[in-house]
């Protein structure tokens, strides 16, 4: 059973420390943004490299890293977007009165540059694995962009909880672009292909013919789906996810506001 229950409890913790960090990071002062990107620009090179040179593995080894690998090439998306260096060219709120196509063209321009930061990444990531037998950090950071991508449009058409909380002082303009409403139509059918994908992971990964190599990376793959169908569902609950990444979100200036100052004694 450690084939199954240690994957998805690494995932799991990798997933909830990963996210924090990344908050956090984002949260502090600008100046330490060029650190940050110099930090993970250096930790994708060696993870797209890493995707290179694991292609043709298919030991446990081979899938446990070229998960990492996938992972690690996707945090340098969202710290990219997060820290405002690859975003778009519009950086200004919207009118809160804007439908229709002139709103959707405003959130394209707003996200632009990274949009197309993703597709020059995936591509990257493709050529670098073309036709090799372990396509695990290939399959890991599609899983990323398909449910972002879910998770953005979903935003755009409106859900209960926006978690506006994430977003760093820089980047409070896209709150405009957000949509507040009790669910929106597309929300169902996203829960449902989230769930669907995650059952047909856990059945590969289940499955008596499945190697080691399969039975581990499918089960990172399903655990992956799975906390991002959790992402999805707290967009519809009344609570936020706030509290899960409480310590990342003490990077914030309004966090450390909040902060209680000592007492000082004469």
């Amino acid at each position: 059973m450690a084939e199954y229950g240690l994957p998805a409890l690494f995932t799991l913790l990798l997933w909830w420390f990963s996210t924090g960090l990344i908050i956090y990071l984002d949260g502090l002062r600008r100046e330490t943004f060029r650190w940050t990107m110099l930090g993970a620009t250096a930790l994708l090179v060696a993870a797209l490299a890493g995707l290179h040179a694991l292609a043709q593995d298919t030991s446990t080894a081979g899938a446990w890293l070229g998960f990492i690998c996938g992972v690690l090439c996707w945090a340098w998306i969202e710290i990219a977007f997060l820290t405002g260096m690859v975003t778009g060219p519009r950086r200004t709120a919207i009118p809160r009165t804007l439908r229709g196509w002139p709103r959707l063209r405003a959130a394209l321009a707003a996200l632009l540059w990274h949009e197309l930061a993703i597709i020059a990444m995936a591509a990257a990531i493709v050529a670098l694995t073309w036709e090799a037998p372990n396509q695990i950090g290939t399959w890991t950071f599609m899983a990323f962009w398909i449910m972002r991508q879910s998770a953005k449009i979903n935003v755009f058409l409106g859900v209960r909880n926006l978690s506006e909380s994430f977003l760093p002082d820089h980047l409070r303009y896209l709150e405009s672009y957000f949509a507040r409403r009790r669910m929106n139509g597309l929300f169902p059918a996203s829960v449902l292909a989230g769930v669907t994908t995650c059952v047909l992971l856990a059945l590969a990964a289940l499955a008596p013919e499945a190697t080691r190599h399969e039975a581990v990376g499918f089960t990172l793959l399903a655990t992956l789906v799975a906390l991002g169908l959790v992402e999805h569902i707290f967009m519809v609950l009344p609570v936020s996810a706030d509290a899960l990444w409480r310590w990342g979100l003490a990077s914030r200036p309004a966090a450390q506001e909040a902060r209680p100052k000592p007492s000082s004694c004469a």
